[in-house]
């Protein structure tokens, strides 16, 4: 059972018992390139990079505090609440059975993020390998309610360039999705699209795994691939919230240094260069 409701009943009994530790953020919008990106400058990350350090626990998605979990999500996904947030009601879908993070997603994964996006409107998005922004080794998708900021007028500030079929500057494939759209279709989808991005399925032992690592970003109405260079723009980290228009900065040093490049700069500095047109 999932639904914003329960995210909320979570989140309360979490922050009471202080499993769940928000990270405090500062928010300003700036216009880079078309996009009214959503910067938020971190006050907090210190704690969650020692608590990360201190922790013992190999698989905390696997073995996690009770209190953030949500749900099950059928028999081969479950709900957690993302321990150190800097969105109100921002979960992970983790999967049963450990897979690895640079697995492919099957079928099984679009099925559980469709019945999360059915009942919140939001965005879901995967990291697909540390250069892509992941941190934990089990296979999770995120979901994040919508908008990324009350202040900002766009829900995903990306879907401005989107929506009018602009050419982003770094290698992607971009695709609308009809609102009935089976999981099967949005996994055909998918693979589409990392085909279109130049990745291809490795087999391995365990099951398909990525031939390079990418950020994959899904609504409603619409999905987006964009394959990774690297992990960082020098020390920024960029994980798939950033090619949604959503950068999260530990410093005002490193806002300062943002501000300066412009973020659609940063967004392309850890991007593939655009060779070719993959937008559709």
């Amino acid at each position: 059972m999932f639904s914003q409701s329960i995210i909320q009943h979570a989140t309360q009994r979490a922050l009471a018992d202080g499993a769940l530790q928000p990270i405090e953020t500062q928010t300003i919008l700036l216009d880079s390139d078309g996009v009214r990106f959503v910067l938020r400058t971190v006050s907090s990350l210190a704690r969650k990079d020692k608590a990360r350090q201190a922790t013992a626990v190999t698989d905390p998605l696997g073995d996690y505090e009770p209190s953030l979990f949500v749900g099950e999500l059928g028999p081969s996904h479950y709900v957690l609440l993302n321990k150190f947030q800097v969105l109100d009601g921002h979960v992970l879908i983790v999967t049963r059975r450990f897979e690895r993070q640079e697995c492919l997603l099957g079928v099984d994964d679009f099925a559980a993020l469709s019945a999360c996006l059915g009942e919140v409107d939001g965005l879901g998005f995967y990291n697909g390998g540390v250069e892509a922004g992941a941190s934990q080794r089990r296979k999770h998708l995120q979901l994040v309610p919508l908008p990324l900021d009350a202040e900002s007028p766009d829900g995903v500030p990306m879907e401005r360039v989107l929506d009018r079929g602009a050419q982003l500057p770094f290698r992607h494939a971009f695709a609308r999705v009809t609102p009935q759209a089976t999981a099967p279709e949005l996994h055909a989808l998918y693979r589409e699209l990392l085909d279109r991005c130049g990745i291809s399925a490795v087999a391995e032992a365990e099951g398909e795994v990525q031939s390079a690592p990418y950020n994959l970003l899904v609504r409603r109405g619409w999905m987006l691939v964009v394959p990774r260079s690297r992990a960082c723009f020098e020390s920024i980290s960029v994980n798939g919230l950033g090619f949604a228009g959503s950068l999260f900065l530990r410093s005002q040093e490193e806002l300062g240094r943002v501000r300066a490049v412009g973020p659609m700069q940063v967004l392309r500095a850890v991007a593939m260069p655009q060779d070719v047109h993959h937008d559709a």
